[in-house]
């Protein structure tokens, strides 16, 4: 596709399957670029503001951006009395590392992100969204996070904020994988993992879940509204050695939010019948 900077007609479409795509009426190309790992652009949508893509699929814009950096990290984070050492794996744009930030007991956030164009990109043109890399707590280590993995230890959470199942993500859905994360855990760690369209992707959440269930004794599936993303719901991935429940300091909770509250921490793992279904029946 060639996209004309300034032609307020232009359009950016992500093929999401074979069959279904998703388009947005974009004003100006801000930067577009191939990195040493995958495609990078970034534009400026009528609709959700700037949006970035990689290797042509939406990975953030700044129109729902806080829903999806909000589930993958309060939900999990709300499940223990004083988090202190969390890592995220991927996630480049910097959002989970924000919202991390947000609880008083954190020491230390760790960004593990294989693509350094995509955080100079976040930090240049989403400083709303990157803005807390400047943290004194955060470190950003530019590394493959599989390797990073399999030497980390003694984590209270590890997000895998990864990209779709493709090229240089592949490695961040396997069993493997998920057995390097059990090990960097501490006593009561938790792993949550995005894990796509629950319309979509069934089968892939499925071989996740079988996944992680070699290495965790308890495999929990959450759900959350983004509309940018192929068929608006997407699902989220927890995993524990225990079955962990929200900590009550969720009740009283200061944080400032957009789509999180307590009544969706409480409610996060009521699911539809649809979803139940296919998260029980074997195949």
């Amino acid at each position: 596709m060639v996209l004309a900077r300034h032609n307020p007609q232009s359009w950016f479409t992500e093929y999401q399957t074979d069959s279904l795509n998703l388009g947005f009426r974009i004003d100006e190309i801000l930067l577009h670029e191939k990195s040493p790992f995958q495609d990078v652009l970034v534009v400026r949508t009528e609709t959700y503001g700037r949006l970035l893509a990689l290797d042509g699929a939406v990975q953030t814009t700044q129109g729902d951006e806080f829903v999806y950096h909000e589930m993958i990290t309060h939900v999990p984070l709300f499940m223990m009395a004083a988090p202190k050492k969390v890592a995220v794996i991927g996630g480049g744009d910097g959002g989970s590392i924000r919202e991390i930030l947000k609880h008083a007991s954190v020491q230390e956030a760790h960004l593990v992100e294989i693509d350094g164009r995509v955080v100079s990109a976040a930090r240049q043109f989403f400083p709303e969204i990157s803005c807390a890399l400047d943290d004194p707590r955060a470190q950003v280590h530019l590394a493959d996070g599989i390797e990073w993995v399999r030497q980390a230890r003694d984590y209270d959470l590890i997000i895998v904020d990864s990209t779709d199942p493709v090229g240089p993500a592949t490695g961040l859905f396997s069993p493997d994988f998920y057995q390097s994360i059990a090990e960097a855990l501490a006593p009561g760690g938790i792993l949550v993992a995005q894990s796509e369209s629950p319309y979509l992707h069934q089968a892939l959440i499925k071989q996740m879940a079988n996944g992680m269930r070699t290495a965790f004794s308890h495999v929990r599936l959450y759900l959350a509204a983004i509309p940018t993303y192929p068929s608006g719901l997407w699902s989220f991935l927890m995993a524990s050695q225990h079955l962990p429940e929200p900590h009550a300091r969720y009740l009283t909770t200061k944080i400032a939010t957009r789509y999180w509250t307590p009544h969706i921490q409480s409610a996060a793992f009521v699911l539809p019948r649809f979803v139940e279904e296919f998260m029980t029946c074997d195949g």
